[in-house]
């Protein structure tokens, strides 16, 4: 069987809302892949393609995607972290442009692989010549794509490109779908080496500090710069482990630190602020800390958002939230500097914060100082029991009397003309905590009764500090209850 059928197998085809187990051991982060090349050549389109969904804006004028996008894709064999650029063009004197060209720039510097995608129309341009330069000087695994081929004629013209002097050029239309085996192979073989090359040897035993590394409590600070994180990891390490400097962006890299308290064994990344897009200078290396964070947050079991309570919860606080909640991880909510808030208003700023993080409203917010130390240890206490929710597993006999009582007091309401019926629920996996209900017509099931059943899951069965997620899915033939 070849390369490309066995992608196409079960494992490759998996859904995306049904995650497999969580691997043994130490976890890594998943390949980034960055796409980049010159205005409009067609790089959203072809994420699109390679998602599968309509993910960026795609609009037939140059500089449309500005910043850069991030999505979770399987591509080349591998589940990847893929990243769109703007386009890349250094020799424009629009300032915006400059800055884009520095954002492209720091993707390419954190980027495993890179797509480069060239208009297979047009003769090389001296954006396209810049741009080949930089990726040869950044050493970086490349698959170049002539895109806009969606025929042999146009294929045949794009040779032309190889004047840029790359070894490999794939011939695709991302717009009509031509193409994309040829580049998901490409994308394989330079996946594979980026896997095999983190991957340790199969002789090779785990260290006792690997093993003890891999059973601990993972987490990570998380927020905006200048929040406290690597003041706050200092305390609850108990030494100067970490930089902290009153400027903005001191900490760059997510560094990793093992440590024990209280007989309990945790692992610390302390990540680099995540800073408002309009904020980050595009010759700025710290433009490369929301990938470094995504990464972090890959290889975590709790994200704590670290927030300067002395200036309340902002827009960037809860974009860092939402990043961390939609990437399935246990949330805790921390108020740093709770000292420089005058006590009168201490109720009304966390009224606050609650109202500001309506959207989840589960994640336990905690108050504390990292300078004085106070409410440390609490915060500590809330991420035990958020690890301890992130892994909890529900017997199917016990969830399945509950939701016997969950339908007997509220059962699914009438949608569209169908009447609705649940047979059962079973837990699929955790890390977080996904479980599987099996509906006559899933589909119908309306948004309102989701979120209830999920509400009821987390009450009942003390789900704390994590995102709770119900998929529903139709009854297979032949498909029996879990109890029979």
């Amino acid at each position: 069987m070849s390369r490309r059928a066995q992608r196409k197998g079960t494992s490759a085809r998996r859904r995306r809302d049904q995650p497999g187990p969580r691997p043994a051991g130490l976890p890594t982060a998943r390949p980034v892949v960055a796409i980049v090349g010159r205005p409009n050549v067609g790089k959203s389109t072809l994420v699109n393609r390679t998602v599968g969904r309509r993910l960026a804006i795609v609009e037939d004028e140059p500089g449309v995607t500005r910043d850069r996008h991030y999505a979770d894709a399987f591509v080349g064999g591998h589940d990847v972290v893929l990243v769109d650029t703007g386009g890349f063009d250094p020799g424009s004197d629009d300032r915006l442009a400059g800055a884009i060209a520095g954002q492209v720039r720091l993707a390419i510097e954190e980027a495993d692989v890179v797509i480069c995608v060239l208009d297979g129309l047009v003769d090389p341009t001296p954006a396209d010549i810049e741009a080949v330069s930089l990726l040869r000087r950044a050493e970086k695994p490349v698959v170049f794509v002539a895109n806009k081929t969606d025929s042999p004629s146009r294929a045949l013209d794009a040779t032309a490109l190889y004047r840029l002097g790359m070894d490999q050029l794939i011939t695709v239309s991302a717009l009509h779908g031509v193409g994309i085996d040829e580049l998901d192979d490409a994308l394989a073989d330079r996946l594979n080496g980026v896997v095999g090359e983190r991957s340790p040897e199969p002789e090779a035993e785990a260290t006792e500090a690997e093993q003890a590394m891999a059973t601990a409590t993972r987490l990570a600070f998380v927020g905006r710069p200048n929040a406290g994180k690597s003041s706050l990891a200092n305390k609850i390490i108990g030494e100067d482990r970490l930089v902290v400097d009153d400027r903005p962006g001191t900490t760059r890299d997510a560094i990793d630190v093992a440590f024990e308290r209280d007989g309990r064994r945790y692992v610390l990344v302390d990540t680099a602020g995540m800073r408002k897009k309009h904020a980050v200078d595009g010759a700025s290396i710290e433009g490369m800390s929301v990938i470094a964070a995504i990464r972090a947050l890959e290889r975590i079991d709790v994200a704590v958002i670290v927030v300067d309570a002395s200036e309340g919860i902002g827009e960037q606080d809860l974009k860092v939230l939402a990043l961390a909640v939609d990437r399935g991880r246990a949330c805790v909510l921390a108020l740093n500097k709770w000292d420089l808030v005058p006590r009168e208003a201490h109720r009304s700023k966390l009224e606050e914060t609650e109202e500001r993080i309506a959207f989840a409203r589960w994640v336990p917010i905690v108050p504390l100082s990292a300078q004085s130390g106070r409410g440390v240890g609490k915060l500590l206490e809330v991420v035990d029991r958020a690890r301890a929710s992130f892994a909890r597993r529900v017997p199917t006999a016990q969830l399945n009397r509950f939701f016997e009582q969950v339908l007997d007091r509220h059962p699914p309401p009438t949608h569209m003309g169908k009447s609705v019926r649940l047979y059962y629920v079973t837990q699929a996996a955790t890390a977080p905590p996904t479980f599987i209900a099996i509906a006559n017509h899933p589909e119908a099931v309306a948004e309102s009764y989701r979120r209830y059943v999920a509400a009821q899951i987390r009450k009942a069965f003390d789900f704390e500090a994590v995102p709770v997620r119900v998929h529903y899915r139709a009854k297979r033939r032949r498909e029996r209850h879990p109890d029979e």
